[in-house]
């Protein structure tokens, strides 16, 4: 019986609060992905949890309109983890097999906690916080990643990891897309060889 071709996950990118300039890490990790999508918002100053995730549901419905069976690692800065967690919360068969939240704007500044997800997600995910992010503390973001099962962990004194706070490139987001890469890839693979390659002793 053979098993269906592992199609790769795209990358997705979500961005925050007045998107993500031209030197901003979240631009140049889409530039190492020639086939990376990016969430595209109507209004970039307008934080509406529901109509940002919409746009994610939306971008990706295009995608798979074009691509069948496409799936998505999604990488996600401020306001735009929220969205992406909303997404992820509304919809159990979301083509998104994994997502790195980096610097979470706080749900409370919003009034939006409630939306989003109580419990464990469906998927492996990781939180990256920042010591002096003025969006949200490290105290904060840790108890969202515990509710959420995600991994954590603090780049120190980094500010909003954004490009005021001197991000740029960040070789931890492309890391982790790699090794999130490979290991859905290995999570793929089919539990025993076919059975040709079984050898068998007399």
């Amino acid at each position: 019986m053979r098993t269906a071709a592992f199609q790769a996950p795209r990358l997705l990118v979500v961005p925050g609060l007045h998107d993500s300039g031209p030197v901003h890490w979240q631009s140049w990790l889409q530039a190492q992905y020639r086939d990376a999508e990016r969430v595209v918002q109507r209004d970039w100053a307008d934080p509406q949890l529901e109509r940002w995730a919409a746009r994610i549901d939306a971008t990706l419905e295009r995608v798979a309109e074009r691509q069948r069976g496409v799936s998505f690692i999604a990488v996600a800065h401020s306001f735009g983890c929220l969205a992406l967690a909303r997404h992820l919360a509304q919809n159990a068969d979301s083509p998104v097999r994994a997502a790195l939240f980096v610097a979470p704007a706080d749900p409370d500044k919003f009034g939006v906690a409630g939306l989003l997800p109580q419990r464990r997600l469906p998927l492996p995910s990781t939180v990256v916080a920042s010591d002096t992010d003025p969006w949200m503390t490290a105290a904060s973001s840790r108890r969202w990643a515990q509710r959420w099962g995600s991994a954590w962990l603090t780049l120190g004194e980094a500010g909003h990891i954004n490009t005021e706070a001197g991000f740029g490139p960040l070789p931890l987001a492309r890391r982790w897309v790699t090794a999130m890469a490979a290991r859905l890839a290995r999570e793929q693979r089919p539990r025993h060889a076919a059975l040709a390659e079984w050898s068998f002793s007399v």
